[in-house]
């Protein structure tokens, strides 16, 4: 191509050398584009048809292409004459002769007819035992200023189906130096629990202490759809030196393209599959499943599917489960999930809550009450339920548990009346008895952040109490 030919069908920004895109008025061969390792030359006007594509339209966040061929979740590089950065997204349907694209980054300078490749098949990404106590972005590239993480290994981001029968049953505790948990609500490992709170009443919190002094090998946290201020906050605050060193952290904040947040999930979920095949116990941690769900909603309803209750789509209620069920019991070892459901104005009836509820083993809720009271950890006993109660604890312990929760549910009953001085001591002997324990019995729930709590310590405890 000559200078002038150059001149004409294109632009330079700073040295490298866009041209406009194929098209009918611009038949192109030669040397068309070079941009960070992008190779253009030497093709056809013929191939360069067939390999490129363009954007043809633009609405919110959707991107629809024509010319391009590529499947769904493939990644594309969008190249235009503005800006030498490139512009990725991925591929989430296709229709009548177009592809529809979602962006992973902002779509600054992106205009009509720029150019569309298929950068990489989006089937896996690489995992490294160098990820431990490293910040990942939603895309697995570091935030932590540290080296670049590079691995022939890789795994499928959407996982493998497994067959429910090769399963083992789950009959062995994790420990998770939480008190009230590890007695009252037994969490197995491969368990899948849910941690059910409004906001501000200690969720981040709780997945610190989790996090810093449970005994599985390993930590898998993302945090989907965080508030910026709130990440450093919570490394630093709540897990701390000594929990980074053994976590890896994925970081989608709220501000990122919601294809992002939800890749985020779903590299989390590789990670942890890639160290439960190295024979290590995970923990799997994601605070928020309702900011996931909340991503996906985002594009469904930018793809056009029909919106439900509260706008979710059908595809936020296919995908729920297809990211639960990574967790669970394996033969070489085991990923347990704990995931934040964030409950709008503490509804515990909204339908990702109640959707949660029903695909979990279990769930713990956090009480506002509690959390103004300077009770932490905020957690309502009698609204909770660990569903392996009974196949983790012995019949000594499970017959303890039982009378700890009937003095909460005896002092609940009655505590409106005694709070006016209307209950008469003597009326009701199970009354009477909570009344006398209730405050022990606070106190036992109530724990330090620094404090940690092991099983034995947990049984030793409430055997204690209720001798």
């Amino acid at each position: 191509m000559t200078e002038d030919q150059r001149r004409v069908t294109g632009e330079v920004v700073g040295e490298t050398e866009i041209c406009a895109p194929p098209s009918e008025s611009c038949a192109l061969s030669g040397d068309y584009l070079n941009l960070k390792g992008i190779e253009f030359c030497d093709f056809s006007a013929s191939e360069l048809a067939n390999r490129y594509g363009k954007i043809v339209q633009l609405a919110g966040n959707l991107l629809e292409a024509e010319g391009i061929s590529a499947a769904t979740g493939d990644i594309c590089r969008i190249i235009h004459a503005q800006s030498p950065q490139e512009v990725l997204a991925e591929v989430i349907g296709f229709g009548t002769g177009r592809t529809k694209l979602s962006p992973l980054t902002h779509l600054n300078g992106v205009r009509p007819g720029s150019l569309v490749q298929v950068h990489k098949a989006a089937s896996d990404v690489m995992v490294s035992e160098a990820m431990l106590g490293r910040v990942l972005d939603g895309l697995g590239q570091p935030l932590d200023n540290g080296a670049p993480i590079s691995s022939r290994i890789r795994y499928p981001l959407a996982g493998k189906v497994s067959n429910p029968l090769d399963r083992p049953v789950i009959e062995q505790q994790l420990d998770l130096g939480v008190r009230c948990i590890n007695s009252l609500l037994p969490i197995g490992k491969g368990q899948r629990m849910g941690i059910f709170a409004g906001s501000g009443v200690g969720k981040s919190t709780l997945l610190g202490m989790m996090a810093r002094y449970t005994s599985a090998d390993v930590n898998v946290i993302a945090l989907i759809g965080e508030r910026g201020r709130e990440v450093n906050e919570f490394l630093e605050n709540d897990l701390g030196p000594e929990g980074v060193k053994r976590s890896v952290v994925i970081v989608a904040t709220s501000d990122q393209p919601a294809t992002v947040r939800i890749r985020g999930a779903y590299l989390a979920c590789a990670i942890s599959e890639y160290f439960r095949d190295l024979g290590k116990d995970v923990l799997f941690m994601m605070d928020s499943a309702t900011r996931l769900a909340m991503a996906a909603r985002e594009i469904g309803l930018a793809a056009g599917e029909p919106p439900t209750t509260k706008g979710y789509t059908p595809s936020v209620f296919s995908m729920l489960p297809r990211i639960f069920e990574r967790s669970g019991k394996f033969e070489s070892a085991s990923i347990t999930g704990i995931y934040t459901v964030l409950v709008e104005g503490d509804d515990m009836e909204d339908p990702v809550a109640d959707t949660l509820r029903a695909i979990l083993d279990g769930h713990i809720v956090l009480d506002r009450g509690l959390a103004q009271r300077r009770h932490f950890p905020a957690i309502d006993v009698l609204r909770s339920v660990s569903r392996l109660t009974d196949r983790l604890l012995s019949d000594r312990h499970k017959e303890l548990v039982s009378r700890f929760v009937r003095i909460l549910a005896d002092y609940k009953n009655s505590e409106d009346m005694i709070r006016i001085g209307a209950y008469v001591r003597g009326s009701h002997k199970e009354t009477d008895y909570a009344i006398e324990m209730i405050d022990k019995a606070n106190e036992f729930l109530m724990q330090q952040v620094i404090e940690c709590c092991s099983v034995e310590e947990s049984m030793a405890a409430i055997e204690e109490l209720l001798q």
